[in-house]
């Protein structure tokens, strides 16, 4: 018998295999105690620990789907729940909108922040490159909007959604998704949707050239330089560099910021994360721009340090800072 020998062309350690005929192995490599964490968690449509969850397919011909978190009713809610666009990160690459380290953390704000949270399975590169996954973000954007003109239905988000308040959130890449999907909501009419605000957590914006904290700040399981080189050479459209306006919104390719509407953001920052200089770039250009943006940041801690349940577990600091995280996006949603 003769067996077609598949050649590696590239790879991201533990997390991705690139093969020379075009397909792509995301089963992870790393070490086994932390594979839980991109384990896929079955959706529930009954209560657990306050909150349910659905997947529901929002396109039927391409297949995009969401998944759902409803948090149980409390007797001091409001009649509806703010609603929570959620793109998860991954370098564009890799993860899934049901990976353990975002249902862990994404029940967790449904409860706190007392708000129906739709996570979007986005598309992956290679296979889909750039603007795929944002154009996936949109769409879920514009599905929402639909079921506010109740053009669409979806049962939990009929009954349940308060469509005057709409954010949108991701963190890593899909901060970069939510800059990017926000900046598209600008020129269209949602209503009588509202969307009330955008927060990018530690969102992927770098340029071409290494930041001082790129150079200086540690690695971490999350954020590796390597991982940022090859996660957007594979994510970004053929021979195009990091300067691109998805990974570098406040560059000279990108559409002046001040052009730009934009509802409130809300950017978080993790002090010791290797791409801060550039994220504050972005929240400096914001303010120049006279966007409204608040700070949140993080002291001590690494990139997108709240998906590790370990640390989060483990570590009464992370655990400290991960509630703080929480609490201050709860209290944005709240004020808006």
């Amino acid at each position: 018998m003769v067996h077609d020998q598949k050649t590696l062309v590239d790879e991201v350690s533990g997390w991705l295999r690139v093969y020379d005929d075009g397909s792509v192995d995301r089963t992870w490599t790393g070490p086994p105690e932390v594979k839980f964490l991109s384990e896929p968690v079955p959706p529930h449509h009954h209560f657990v620990d306050g909150v349910a969850t659905a997947d529901i397919i929002i396109n039927p011909v391409s297949g995009l789907s969401v998944r759902i978190y409803l948090p149980d009713k409390n007797p001091t809610d409001q009649d509806k729940f703010p609603v929570v666009l959620h793109f998860h990160g991954g370098g564009f690459c890799i993860s899934r909108a049901d990976s353990f380290m975002y249902y862990h953390m994404y029940t967790k704000l449904a409860k706190s922040a007392r708000a129906i949270v739709v996570s979007v399975y986005l598309r992956l590169a290679p296979e889909n490159r750039l603007p795929a996954a944002c154009d996936d973000g949109y769409e879920a954007l514009q599905w929402l909007s639909s079921l506010s003109r109740a053009e669409s239905h979806e049962t939990w988000l009929d009954q349940h959604a308060d469509f005057n308040r709409v954010f949108l959130i991701g963190d890593s890449s899909g901060g970069n998704i939510v800059h990017e999907v926000a900046a598209r909501a600008g020129h269209v009419d949602l209503s009588p949707m509202k969307l009330s605000g955008a927060i990018p957590i530690h969102p992927g914006f770098v340029r071409s050239e290494r930041s001082k904290s790129e150079m200086e700040q540690p690695e971490s399981p999350f954020l590796t330089l390597d991982m940022v080189d090859k996660f957007l050479k594979l994510a970004l459209p053929v021979n195009c560099t990091k300067d691109h306006p998805i990974t570098c919104p406040m560059g000279e390719a990108a559409p002046p910021l001040e052009e730009l509407k934009l509802p409130p953001v809300l950017l978080c920052v993790a002090e010791n994360d290797m791409i801060k200089d550039t994220e504050m770039e972005y929240y400096e250009g914001l303010k120049k721009a006279k966007k409204e943006v608040e700070l949140l940041i993080n002291p001590g801690m690494g990139h997108s340090f709240y998906l590790n349940k370990i640390a989060v577990d483990l570590d009464p600091n992370t655990a400290a800072q991960t509630s703080g995280l929480i609490q201050g996006i709860s209290e944005f949603i709240h004020k808006h």
